[in-house]
C-alpha cells in the first residue's frame, strides 16, 4: 500500500522492482560474455579525412547510358519505399547477395526495430496512453526517419551491386542521388579494400547526419514531437529499446534477445554511438551474429512485436478497444489465463501515406567533424534485453493502470 507521503511515481518504481527483482537488465545464464571491438584502421581515416579536406572537383552529370541506370535505380528506390516492411526486406535481401556490406543487415535488424515501434502507437498499451493526434506525428516521424534513410541508402547500395556486376566502379555517379559527397571515397575506398568496418561506420555516420536536418531539427518535429510530453514520458518510460533476437532461449522459454537503450534520440553524437554499438554486438559477438541471422531467415518481418515473443504478444484484437484494462502482468510473465498483448501487423495498423519528399541538400560541411565518429565499434556488457524488455513492459503497464486510476 502506498503511504500518504510517498509519490504516486515512486510506487510505481517501487512495486516494478519487486516484481522483476531487478532494477535494470541483468546478464543471464548464457548471455554473450566480453567486449567486442570492430576496428577501423586510423590510417583509413585519414587517407579519407585528407581526401574530403580537398575542394570538391566538378562533377559530370549522366550520360545517356548512365542516365538510364540511374533512372532504374530511382524506381527500384522507390518500388521498395513503399513501408517499413517493404524497406526492411529490401536491405535482407540485399545482404544475402552482398554479405560484405555489413551495414545492410545492420539496416534491416534496426528497420525491424522501427516497425515494432509502429505498430506499439496502435497495439494494447500506448492508444491508452496517447491521443489519436500525438499517436500520428510519432508515427509520421518513424515513417519519414525510415524512409529518408532508406532513399538515401538503397541507392548506394544498388549503385556498388551494379559496379560488382560491371567489374568497374560507377561511385562517380553517387551525386546524381543525391548522396553526399562524403561518402563517394568512402565506397570508392571499399571497392579497393573490401574494408566493412570502415564503410558500415561511414554510413551510420552519413544516414545519421541525413536526418539530423531533415527531420530531427525540423522545427516541427521538435515543436510537436521531440519536445513534446508524451515523447519525453516514452523516452522516461525506457521504451526506446532497440532489439536484436538472437538464437536460443531463455530463462523464461522465450527468443533471447540482445540491444540496448537509446536514451536521446534527438542527439546525433548518440545516434551514431547507438549505431556503432548494435553493428559491434551484431557482428562482433559470433553468438549474436549467427543467432540473428537466423531468426531473420525463419521470421518474416510483419511488424508485430509476436515476430519475436509470440508468448507475451499477439497480432490478433481482442476485446473492446478502449475498454477497461486489468493488469496482465507478473513479473516476466502473464499472469494466469491473462490475455497476450495486441501488437498488430504494420499493414492493419497504419495505412500506406504517400512519402514526404526530404529536402535536397548535402549535410556534409567539415573533415574533421565527420571523421572523427570513424572510430572503432565497441560493445561491452551486458547485451542481454530480455530482462529490460519486461522491465519495460511492466513500466508501461504500470503507467496505463496509473491513468486509470487517477481519472
Amino acid at each position: 500500500m502506498r503511504t500518504r507521503e510517498e509519490p504516486l511515481w515512486k510506487t510505481l518504481l517501487r512495486r516494478m522492482t519487486a516484481w522483476l527483482g531487478v532494477g535494470d537488465a541483468e546478464t543471464e545464464s548464457g548471455s554473450p560474455v566480453g567486449e567486442a571491438v570492430l576496428r577501423v584502421d586510423p590510417k583509413e581515416r585519414e587517407r579519407l579525412r585528407r581526401r574530403l579536406a580537398r575542394p570538391p572537383g566538378a562533377s559530370a552529370g549522366p550520360d545517356g547510358g548512365t542516365a538510364r541506370l540511374v533512372e532504374r535505380i530511382l524506381n527500384e528506390t522507390r518500388e521498395r519505399n513503399r513501408d517499413n516492411v517493404t524497406r526492411t526486406n529490401a536491405y535482407r535481401e540485399f545482404y544475402i547477395r552482398h554479405p560484405e556490406v555489413h551495414w545492410a543487415f545492420l539496416a534491416h535488424m534496426v528497420s525491424r526495430n522501427g516497425g515494432w515501434n509502429m505498430t506499439d502507437l496502435q497495439g494494447e498499451l500506448l492508444p491508452r496512453l496517447l491521443a489519436t493526434a500525438t499517436r500520428g506525428r510519432l508515427f509520421d516521424m518513424l515513417e519519414d526517419a525510415n524512409a529518408f534513410i532508406f532513399g538515401d541508402a538503397f541507392p548506394q547500395l544498388l549503385l556498388y551491386e551494379e559496379s560488382r556486376k560491371r567489374g568497374k566502379p560507377c561511385f562517380s555517379l553517387l551525386p546524381a542521388f543525391g548522396v553526399s559527397r562524403f561518402m563517394q571515397p568512402v565506397w570508392e575506398r571499399f571497392w579497393e579494400t573490401r574494408d566493412s568496418a570502415l564503410l558500415t561506420t561511414a554510413l551510420i555516420v552519413n544516414e545519421q547526419h541525413y536526418i539530423e536536418g531533415r527531420i530531427i531539427r525540423d522545427p516541427k518535429v521538435q515543436e510537436q514531437v521531440l519536445s513534446s510530453l508524451p515523447f519525453q514520458a516514452q523516452a522516461a518510460l525506457q521504451l526506446n529499446q532497440v532489439y536484436i533476437p538472437y538464437g536460443g532461449r531463455d530463462g523464461d522459454g522465450r527468443q533471447r534477445l540482445a540491444g540496448l537503450i537509446l536514451e536521446n534520440f534527438g542527439d546525433l553524437a548518440e545516434r551514431i554511438e547507438v549505431g556503432k554499438t548494435l553493428y559491434a554486438m551484431l557482428f562482433g559477438i559470433p553468438a549474436v551474429a549467427a543467432g540473428a541471422e537466423a531468426f531473420a531467415s525463419k521470421t518474416p518481418h510483419t511488424g508485430s512485436r509476436a515476430d519475436y515473443w509470440p508468448e507475451l504478444y499477439t497480432r490478433q484484437a481482442a476485446g473492446l478497444p478502449g475498454g477497461p484494462y486489468e493488469a496482465r502482468l507478473d513479473g516476466r510473465k502473464l499472469r494466469p489465463g491473462a490475455k497476450r498483448f495486441y501488437s498488430p501487423r504494420l499493414e492493419a495498423a497504419w495505412k500506406r501515406r504517400p512519402l514526404r519528399e526530404p529536402e535536397r541538400y548535402d549535410w556534409f560541411r567539415d573533415a574533421d567533424e565527420a571523421c572523427a565518429y570513424l572510430t572503432d565499434a565497441r560493445a561491452a556488457p551486458p547485451y542481454e534485453m530480455g530482462a529490460e524488455a519486461c522491465y519495460g513492459l511492466n513500466k508501461l503497464e504500470l503507467a496505463v493502470l496509473a491513468k486509470a486510476a487517477l481519472r
